[in-house]
């Protein structure tokens, strides 16, 4: 059984009444259920974390690394400014899924390129926060390629 880390951003806490018409009503807690129902199903231990600081999302993947986890990250407002949090996430060995819940790519300017694209394995946007369910699958996908002897 390895470890998935699924680490979110600030303001996800707030998913369900946060702007409803962009992010929908699905709740942070809804996320949290499904991704804990794909994670049994796939044979993975869970660890779901949301912070509204820099500084926590950065301290759990760290974590990560030491526990040599996948991870899927929803940095949502951190996505398009934070270099302290590319620089953690540069730290990683195991594989970094990258979620938005809105498809980022279609919206303003201000939300459009997320630094972390540069760096994750892969980024899912614009599924809602079934995008979390897609992060798992294929991050266990990475997962089993990376076990795979040479």
């Amino acid at each position: 059984m390895s470890a998935i880390y699924v680490l979110n951003g600030p303001n996800l806490n707030m998913l369900g009444v946060r702007e409803p018409e962009l992010y929908g009503t699905d709740t942070l807690e809804d996320a949290r259920e499904g991704c804990a129902r794909v994670a049994a199903e796939l044979g993975h231990e869970l660890r779901f974390e949301q912070s509204n600081a820099e500084f926590q999302l950065i301290d759990w993947l760290h974590d990560a690394y030491r526990d040599r986890a996948g991870v899927v990250l929803n940095p949502a407002g951190l996505s398009f400014r934070s270099v302290p949090l590319l620089d953690a996430i540069k730290i990683l060995s195991m594989p970094i899924v990258e979620v938005h819940i809105t498809n980022i790519h279609a919206r303003d300017a201000a939300h459009r390129d997320s630094l972390m694209s540069t760096v994750t394995d892969a980024v899912i946007a614009g599924a809602g926060i079934f995008g979390y369910e897609l992060g798992i699958r294929a991050l266990d996908r990475m997962l089993a390629r990376q076990a795979q002897p040479v």
